[in-house]
């Protein structure tokens, strides 16, 4: 079936879209008890897969209830470096033992920020984006509060995202380390990673990339671009589950150089032998601190390989469609309501999500759960529109956008 321009804005052609859908299989697998439901918000929660509902089922009956504290010798305490290989040598571009999983968000941020100023401890200044996610930018003014830094702003992109030069032009002798998402998690604008690193590089700058937006969604080659540390969540597009632990990425050949502070006996070498002092791992085991949270971190595996298994390639081909029709629908519907958009247009700079502005933002996104369309809103005028490529079809698109139509033009 060939469509012209103009019927693209039809459900026929996102039926069309959906038939032709090479992933579209995989939406089977995850649990959706209610099919008439518009999922427009997995860059913020993804889906429960089906295989992790089974796995914390067996860690639940099998190993907790029947082999109890003998699976943490032969079923768990390899988990956090295992799971964290898998993403890092399936998602991210890193070699085995360079990825590791097991904190939260914030607190795996604030390790890495704390161990890339103690490595230069001369550099009094940090760099970030006043745009950044609040986490990120509240753990540096904390850091830089406690430490007397100077944090040097990146003032605030915009819908098409940062520039290369709004970042070189702050870098000098004086900064330690950088900190940005890779993908904006408002405008789902896309960072240049790779020419970033370099340029703090030249100005002998470390590195920290937050990947939450983007693992999953997009291809990420941590090797290629010579990234020094990076921190990512697990429960957007790799669908690990609410509060689910995030992975560290630490550059091999830094691992000798960086500390991370949160000394605990999971970090220790020869942890069991319980002994006077702390004597780090020699790996990135190091930048482990207490004991991880098993049900969480075994509900991460199954949900990671799904992604690996689909492959990322098709994941971010099936993104930029899902994507571009949504564009494609607020220039044809939304728009003209006076609505505006506040993500890239060029594809190739754009993530997995799309946002949408409009005066009366907060109430359409109430009124569009109500009416089972979930989407995100974000203050103070954007209501965030997430495209999960495993589990959104193309008419999820189609009909989310076409109720919005129908709230704003009420």
């Amino acid at each position: 079936m060939v469509f012209m321009k103009d019927e693209a804005t039809t459900r026929a052609y996102a039926e069309q879209l959906d038939r032709d859908d090479p992933l579209a299989s995989y939406r089977d697998q995850f649990v959706i008890p209610d099919d008439t439901v518009i999922y427009l918000d997995g860059n913020s929660l993804g889906r429960l897969p089906k295989a992790t509902q089974a796995r914390v089922k067996e860690v639940l009956d099998e190993d907790w209830g029947g082999h109890l504290i003998r699976s943490w010798e032969d079923r768990w305490m390899h988990l956090p470096g295992q799971i964290g290989d898998l993403i890092g040598t399936g998602l991210l571009g890193a070699g085995p033992g360079e990825v590791i999983v097991g904190d939260s968000t914030t607190v795996a941020l604030y390790k890495a920020m704390s161990a890339l100023l103690d490595a230069q401890p001369d550099r009094r200044a940090i760099v970030i984006e006043r745009d950044n996610f609040p986490t990120d930018r509240y753990l540096v003014e904390s850091l830089a509060g406690r430490r007397e830094l100077e944090i040097r702003w990146i003032e605030e992109a915009g819908p098409d995202g940062l520039q290369t030069a709004d970042v070189t032009s702050l870098l000098d002798d004086d900064v330690a380390f950088l900190v940005l998402s890779q993908v904006d998690y408002r405008s789902a604008a896309i960072t240049d990673l790779a020419g970033i690193t370099a340029a703090a590089h030249d100005a002998g700058v470390l590195t920290l990339w937050d990947l939450c937006h983007s693992v999953g969604s997009i291809p990420i080659d941590l090797h290629r671009d010579n990234v020094d540390v990076a921190v990512g969540c697990t429960y957007k597009y790799l669908n690990g589950g609410p509060g689910s632990p995030s992975f560290t990425y630490v550059r091999a050949d830094l691992q000798p150089r960086l500390s991370q502070p949160i000394w605990g006996w999971w970090g220790r070498t020869d942890m069991f032998d319980m002994a006077q002092g702390y004597q780090a791992q020699a790996d990135v085991r190091s930048w482990l601190s207490g004991t991880p949270s098993m049900l969480s971190l075994c509900a991460v595996e199954p949900s990671v390989q799904m992604v690996v298994d689909a492959g990322i390639d098709a994941i971010r081909a099936k993104s930029v469609l899902l994507t571009a029709l949504a564009v494609s629908l607020y220039d044809a519907w939304l728009a003209p309501l006076g609505a505006g958009l506040a993500s890239p247009r060029d594809p190739t700079r754009r993530g997995s999500h799309v946002t949408v502005t409009h005066p009366n933002a907060q109430n359409a996104a109430i009124a569009l759960t109500r009416e089972d369309v979930l989407p995100d809103f974000r203050r103070p005028d954007g209501i965030r529109l997430g495209m999960a490529p495993l589990t959104t079809r193309f008419v999820d698109v189609h009909d989310g956008l076409a109720r919005l139509r129908d709230l704003l033009a009420r």
